[in-house]
């Protein structure tokens, strides 16, 4: 009977990486182990299937060979690759692929761990947010030990091969099918025991240090925006790579305007005479005043638009816009004769509502035409 094609089996595509691969080999190992097929002999060749393409194609040779010539570039019998041989076991390949959950697997080295990622809060007014600046941060990390390079071991000694785990970090427990794999007790996974530690680091290999950096922050930028400063992270384990820095931005909220995308708003007070009658006021922007022409008869809430005053986007390049919302001001503490003034220009408008105060007939207007409807 011929065998099924190794990627088929996994149900992954031919050029599918190694963390493709493992995750759907757990999937199906978990669904067709024979612990859980209670016997079931076509499921258990099945799951023997699923471990066979497992094997190739997680080992590069392997996985060359087939590629290349199929099933005979890995078949025992040509010598072409080595092959699955049908004697594997089961509870080493099973251990060997779960064991990555706890760290490590089956006859693997310990691998350094990488250093860990870090995060600074970063406040910034708009205007700083807006044109973009140069900061200098003060970051508490890990950083490797210059006294022993990293290796946690006294000048002129070297750490150990770990007598319990073998240098794999790992050490196993077996029952039945299922091979558990578990962090080494004596070498908390590190594969190597340091039997002269560092009298500077005490063996760590990494030391605790301020570090000050300068971060470039280009104009745009916004609340949520990160900025990635590759390897200014805490020190990898024995000379492992550095994890990342992430400068997390926070734009304090502005007392005129307010920042939505690229846009900016702001509210401007207009008096009651420029409003009825026309004429310029003075608004702000991030660049200093400029002048914005108010028509006659402008209402309160009326927005007017300021193109390219707005903000610079850090992605695209392109400029938002000011939007400009007037609120039309009551005028306060009058004096009699201005008091008289205000009754005289009412007096004078006499009847003619509709024509001067249109919102206030269409809104009396509505309000009417709804009691008449709930009277009905």
């Amino acid at each position: 009977m011929s065998k099924r094609d190794y990627y088929e089996v996994l149900g992954v595509e031919k050029g599918a990486g190694e963390r493709e691969i493992k995750k759907a080999y757990k999937k199906m190992a978990m669904k067709y182990h024979p612990d859980r097929t209670q016997g079931d002999k076509g499921l258990e060749e099945k799951f023997k299937e699923i471990q066979e393409a497992y094997e190739i194609l997680t080992d590069p040779q392997k996985r060359a060979a087939y590629d290349q010539y199929g099933h005979a570039g890995v078949d025992p019998n040509r010598g072409a690759g080595g092959g699955f041989g049908g004697g594997a076991d089961f509870g080493d390949i099973f251990g060997d692929v779960f064991g990555d959950i706890f760290g490590g697997g089956r006859g693997r080295q310990s691998r350094a761990r990488q250093g860990a990622d870090l995060r600074y809060n970063l406040e910034l007014s708009l205007e700083e947010a807006v044109r973009g600046k140069d900061v200098e941060i003060r970051v508490p990390t890990l950083v490797e030990c210059e006294k022993c390079h990293g290796s946690g071991a006294k000048k002129g000694s070297s750490p150990s091969t770990c007598p319990t785990c073998h240098g794999n970090g790992q050490v196993q427990m077996r029952q039945g099918f299922f091979a558990v794999q578990q962090t080494c007790p004596t070498c908390s996974g590190k594969g190597k025991i340091i039997e002269d530690p560092c009298d500077s680091c005490h063996g760590h290999g990494r030391v605790e240090k301020t570090k000050t950096l300068s971060v470039k922050i280009p104009p745009g930028v916004d609340t949520g925006d990160r900025i990635r400063l590759n390897g200014e992270g805490e020190a990898g384990e024995s000379g492992a790579p550095a994890g990342d820095l992430y400068v997390q931005v926070h734009v304090r909220e502005h007392k005129i305007f307010k920042r939505d995308g690229n846009n900016l708003f702001c509210e401007v007070p207009l008096s009651f005479t420029t409003a009825a009658l026309g004429g310029e006021l003075q608004v702000p922007t991030l660049d200093g005043k400029v002048k914005l022409k108010v028509s006659p008869e402008t209402q309160t809430g009326r927005m007017f638009r300021l193109r390219g005053k707005g903000v610079k986007s850090v992605r695209s390049g392109a400029m938002g816009d000011l939007m400009c919302k007037v609120v039309v001001e009551t005028p306060v503490n009058l004096s009699s004769k201005q008091k008289e003034l205000l009754k005289e220009l009412e007096e004078s408008m006499g009847k003619e509502t509709a024509k001067h105060r249109p919102k206030e007939q269409g809104f009396f207007d509505g309000v009417k035409k709804f009691f008449d409807d709930l009277t009905n």
